[in-house]
């Protein structure tokens, strides 16, 4: 494998833009790694993104792109500018906070499972992988390992490390903006569900079927 430029300038663009509002709102560098478990969330961050360079994931609209789709962009990029700041500013004002180091190693560690699951997937789908919601060349259906399980881990991971890094700042603001992420979400995956289904027909039917949509056995 190796590094796409243009792919890795992006990822550490936004892995030091998330940072650094982080360790702003936390009210500076020494204030953000007082916390050990902060630390762990700082390097888990830097793990993922060095990872992320070694993907084939990408921005093409391919074959065929849902256009209407890519509002869910724009709410995605304003949750995420305020999921960046606003837990680590409401944990340093103790607003709305929840009680406990261990909830904050919580955190981190949901975090960690969820950054994992979220870029599985995108080494799994290699450059069938959009973020936008598009058909690649030579685009086959993924059935097999996780995704024989549920349709959209990636979406799955990016709640559960959502979720994580509002915790990790004991902030339950930190919880509303990873709750407030289902919604677009949601139109997301109806979208990508639509599509396939167009260009898959019967072979998605079928896929769909058998498969949950986000939590197996449950959605």
């Amino acid at each position: 494998m190796t590094i796409r430029p243009a792919l890795a300038l992006m990822s550490l663009a936004a892995m030091l833009a998330y940072l650094g509002l982080a360790i702003l709102g936390a009210g500076g560098l020494g204030a953000f790694l007082s916390h050990p478990p902060l630390i762990v969330l700082a390097l888990a961050t830097l793990a993922m993104s060095v990872a992320a360079l070694f993907t084939e994931g990408n921005l093409s609209p391919g074959v065929r792109e849902d256009r209407a789709n890519r509002w869910v962009l724009a709410a995605f990029g304003v949750l995420g500018l305020a999921g960046a700041f606003l837990p680590a500013y409401t944990d340093r004002i103790d607003f709305w906070t929840i009680d406990g180091e261990a909830v904050r190693w919580l955190g981190v560690l949901l975090y960690a499972v969820g950054g994992a699951l979220r870029i599985w997937p995108v080494f799994v789908l290699g450059h069938r992988f959009s973020g936008l919601v598009a058909i690649q060349p030579g685009h086959r259906l993924e059935t097999t390992g996780i995704y024989g399980v549920i349709r959209h881990p990636s979406y799955l991971g990016l709640l559960v490390s959502a979720l994580g890094w509002g915790l990790a700042f004991r902030s339950g603001v930190g919880v509303l903006l990873a709750a407030l992420t289902v919604p677009p979400l949601l139109a997301r995956m109806r979208a990508e569900e639509a599509l396939l289904e167009a260009h898959f027909g019967a072979e998605y039917e079928a896929y769909r079927a058998r498969t949950s949509r986000l939590i197996p056995g449950i959605y």
